[in-house]
């Protein structure tokens, strides 16, 4: 499909700066045959008892770092840890820094370049890789995304991050799980809605836009999981019974689509996805999904498509944009239904 498909305006006015407080008082457009204005602490009321939510635990870094470099000062976006131990990293300017250079982010945190990749990322080799997520928590930023622009604030530390984050390793939050609370959780509970956690972490990727003019041509970037045989057979045993798989968030929808077998059952599995999920793409597990709203031309925008519909969700991004619903990664969210 043209890439040009999935593009609309967004007032800049629409774009959230800050989160709602508290939490679950955002937002929530119900999308299904018709659309409902709801608010996210309603969502107990949108799912049966039976019905199985699955969250991304990731747990964002603070992977914004900052290095002087003779006169000018150096800024670095952590990427993805590589299997040889090395960070690929996005940095500004990058045209600084040569092989060999050594980059000091605090007095006792430093790290090595060791060179460049293909599509320009930087290499590093940090001194004490064992204590790195340590360092990060001391002397890093949170990775806030380039369309907030401000600078990251000690409140971001929390309000940046899902209540029950557990594994270090995203440099983007799993944004639609930012939404919840311990009460949300309890209400969810209480109603009989089962919940499981899958990791995905997250990579600046994410934002990166799409530069080709046909969804084919298009290359997604990779990204490790993790699903657990304890969580894979909680999921099978939901569906068995009839319940509903709910994801929150397209990092777990991705997730769940990579790993499920044609019939919808799932397999523990460590490992990558690339997957890219477009209109046409047949869902084999996922029924619902709870979601940001995404850029124009964004994969994530493709992949809602695919989900609900391409006429419908532009039907309901108007809607939203007509109504002040807030965009983005700190906005208001959407609970959308599967079109068959």
């Amino acid at each position: 499909m043209k890439v040009s498909a999935f593009d609309f305006t967004l007032p800049p006015e629409r774009i959230a700066h800050h989160p709602a407080e508290p939490r679950d008082a955002a937002r929530l457009l119900h999308v299904g045959e018709t659309l409902t204005d709801r608010i996210v602490r309603d969502l107990p009321q949108l799912l049966n008892p039976g019905d199985m939510l699955v969250f991304n635990d990731s747990r964002v870094i603070p992977a914004r770092l900052f290095a002087q470099v003779g006169e000018k000062q150096v800024e670095v976006l952590l990427h993805q840890l590589r299997p040889d131990g090395q960070w690929s990293a996005f940095a500004r300017p990058a045209k600084k820094l040569k092989a060999g250079m050594m980059l000091q982010f605090a007095p006792d945190f430093t790290a090595t370049v060791q060179g460049r990749t293909e599509d320009g990322q930087v290499l590093l080799a940090f001194t004490r890789p064992d204590t790195l997520f340590d360092d990060l928590r001391a002397h890093g930023h949170m990775p806030l995304p380039p369309y907030i622009d401000r600078a990251d604030t000690t409140e971001d530390q929390r309000s940046y991050q899902t209540v029950y984050a557990q594994h270090d390793g995203s440099v983007a939050a799993p944004t639609a799980g930012l939404h919840f609370t311990p009460k949300l959780l309890a209400a969810l509970q209480a109603r009989g809605i089962h919940t499981a956690f899958v990791t995905l972490h997250v990579g600046a990727g994410t934002f990166q836009p799409v530069k080709v003019e046909d969804t084919r041509e298009h290359v997604m970037h990779r990204e490790s999981i993790h699903l657990t045989a304890e969580t894979a057979q909680a999921i099978n045993a939901a569906r068995a019974a009839g319940g509903k798989v709910v994801a929150v968030g397209t990092t777990s929808l991705r997730i769940l689509e990579s790993v499920a077998a044609e019939d919808g059952t799932l397999a523990p599995f460590t490992g990558e996805t690339g997957i890219f999920i477009t209109p046409g793409y047949r869902f084999k597990i996922v029924d619902r999904l709870m979601t940001n709203f995404h850029l124009p031309k964004s994969t994530l925008f493709m992949l809602v498509s695919a989900f609900a519909g391409l006429e419908r969700m532009q039907a309901a991004y108007a809607h939203a944009i007509e109504n002040g619903y807030r965009f983005y990664s700190y906005g208001d969210s959407s609970l959308l239904e599967r079109a068959d």
